[in-house]
């Protein structure tokens, strides 16, 4: 009998990287897959590529921030292949109307030039702080972090940023979700906060939905507390 496919999606300027420890508690019961979204520009485009290259025709989903609201449009698109859902340090709101959505759009160009001009890593020390809980900004996990950002190239920063300005309003497949849903949040989370999770709950119906909080944790909850995260997601794996 095959092992069933977890599919895995990491965020903004990460990598397979965000995973390695959920891959490895977890290989043994399921095959996992880290997809790669190149250089596209659309939260759209990355679903329709991640539907068009996991070959199992159901699986369990998780997405990670950015990957989160990926995860939410791959359900958009076809809620018959997701058997299970996981969002981890996530949202599902468009951009802000008004100024809100002018002052964040200005930032996250900001950082955009900056990496143009000084390169990836250089703006990730601007940039990363807020992603981990302040215990961990002089740790080797931070270098980490840097490394990956590193990785990726100011075309595919500009490109996330592009899908993440034009990202869509995933209220209505929240309110429709008929899949066993795990909400997992860094306590400390200061991009994506918990209570914002919270509200997400609320909009899941009941029989589904399972809200969770990460200890000691920000942002990067799959690489802060990955024992914690992996048990949770073991957990999330034995719901039908």
């Amino acid at each position: 009998m095959s092992k069933e496919t977890l599919v895995l999606l990491p965020g903004l300027l990460c990598d397979d990287a965000v995973w390695v420890h959920q891959r490895h508690a977890m290989g043994q019961r399921v095959d996992t897959v880290v997809p790669n979204y190149a250089e596209l520009g659309s939260i759209e485009g990355m679903a329709r590529k991640v539907l068009a290259e996991v070959t199992a025709p159901v699986f369990s989903l998780a997405g990670h921030s950015m990957g989160g609201r990926v995860a939410l449009e791959i359900v958009r698109m076809a809620p018959q292949r997701v058997r299970r859902l996981a969002l981890l340090d996530t949202g599902y709101e468009p951009i802000a109307a008004g100024e809100a959505g002018a002052q964040e759009r200005e930032k996250r160009m900001k950082l955009l030039e900056h990496a143009k001009a000084h390169g990836m890593r250089e703006m990730g020390k601007l940039w990363a702080p807020g992603m981990v809980h302040p215990d961990r900004l002089a740790s080797p996990l931070f270098n980490e972090i840097l490394d990956m950002i590193e990785r990726r190239t100011p075309e595919q920063f500009e490109a996330q940023i592009n899908a993440l300005l034009g990202r869509p309003d995933a209220g209505p497949v929240l309110r429709k979700l008929h899949c066993p849903t795990a909400l997992i949040c860094g306590r400390e989370d200061a991009w994506s906060p918990y209570a914002r999770h919270e509200a997400m709950s609320h909009m899941v119906p009941t029989q589904w939905v399972t809200l969770h909080a990460v200890e000691h944790c920000g942002h990067m909850s799959t690489m802060e507390q990955p024992k914690a995260v992996s048990a949770l997601l073991d957990m999330w794996l034995s719901r039908d």
